[in-house]
């Protein structure tokens, strides 16, 4: 008798006992739930993950944005102005309290953010202004600089009074102009002819490779190419190198990918300009943070720039020049690249 009472207690005790574990795991699921959705919400919509350094800008902002207490949405657009205003939607749908855009088209959303902000949300344009709409952040690099650093490399390469050809990105692009703009009024007080000047729809880096081919007339007169990003000019210097061109005419280009890198040791691209995306991913991430607390964005880097039709706070990053000279400092030594994987086509010139 007393043994089925001990068993009856220790089965009791039992039962017990996991009827307060369920509880307290109840508990415990019911605050992790209470803290998720108090967790701020980030849409971020990209253009596509054409050009290489989309990919880095992704992973920073995310990770950022995750340290400091903020889940983050990622979404594709693949180059469709059309998809971007369906992830817009469906981020104004979810309640985010945040919406970051790199945008298609920087004339084609101005409807959508005004959507989004009748709602309450925050919008940041990324990388690309949006034009014409009231967007709480605008945050790229100084793009008149980029094209500027361009030219300078050029000119200090002795063009000139010598001749280039332009091989752009995307039109729809507002940095485009932008950098095109500083690029032609340097090539202009050098008396550096123009030849031709094409745009690659999306950044469709092979949509240049094919102006190479169909227009061998007028690259075999330039002096130099000026690629509008390093995607393009991985297309254009394979391209000129079948026709043993590749390092004889010089080559141009941004965001300091590594193929480029590697052309630029290799000796097949002049330069490339090295924009800091860490940084910018992780500014860009504190500031989406802020704002989504209602808080103001503040630092010395903070202006006001006119979008057409609104003025907006603009930070903008400087972007810095890179060449053979100073890319092991730059670029290896910053961590941005592996300095085995700048030199992997010329190990014997690994410092």
């Amino acid at each position: 008798m007393r043994r089925k009472n001990k068993t009856r207690a220790a089965l009791f005790l039992c039962l017990m006992l996991f009827l307060t574990a369920c509880g307290i795991n109840e508990q415990e699921k019911e605050t992790m739930k209470i803290q998720e959705e108090q967790k701020i919400q980030i849409g971020m919509s990209f253009d596509s993950f054409v050009i290489e350094r989309w990919q880095r800008d992704r992973d920073v902002f995310v990770s950022t944005a995750k340290e400091l207490g903020a889940e983050v949405n990622v979404q594709n657009a693949n180059g469709d102005l059309a998809e971007q205003k369906k992830q817009i939607d469906y981020f104004i749908e979810k309640g985010m309290d945040v919406i970051v855009i790199i945008c298609v088209d920087s004339d084609g959303l101005s409807g959508y953010v005004n959507k989004a902000k009748e709602k309450g949300i925050k919008v940041i344009a990324y990388d690309r202004l949006i034009k014409d709409c009231d967007i709480d952040l605008y945050i790229s690099f100084d793009n008149a600089k980029v094209g500027g650093l361009m030219a300078d490399a050029l000119v200090d390469s002795g063009i000139s009074e010598g001749s280039v050809l332009m091989l752009g990105g995307s039109p729809t692009d507002n940095n485009v102009p932008l950098v095109e703009g500083e690029f032609r009024r340097t090539m202009q007080e050098n008396k550096v002819a123009i030849l031709d000047s094409f745009h690659a729809d999306g950044w469709l880096a092979e949509l240049a490779a094919d102006y190479v081919y169909e227009h061998m007339d007028v690259v075999l007169r330039a002096d130099a190419i000026m690629c509008g990003n390093d995607d393009i000019a991985s297309r254009v210097v394979p391209a000129l190198a079948e026709k043993q061109l590749a390092g004889k005419i010089m080559v141009v280009g941004q965001d300091a990918d590594l193929g480029a890198c590697q052309r630029i040791v290799e000796g097949t691209q002049l330069m490339t300009v090295y924009k800091p995306v860490e940084r910018l991913a992780q500014r860009a991430a504190e500031c989406a943070v802020t704002l989504a607390q209602d808080g103001e964005i503040k630092g010395d880097d903070v202006t006001i720039l006119d979008n057409g039709s609104f003025l907006v706070p603009y930070v903008g990053l400087e972007p810095i020049s890179v060449t053979k000279e100073n890319i092991n400092d730059i670029i290896i030594n910053s961590g941005f690249h592996l300095k085995e994987d700048v030199y992997l086509n010329v190990p014997g010139e690994m410092p």
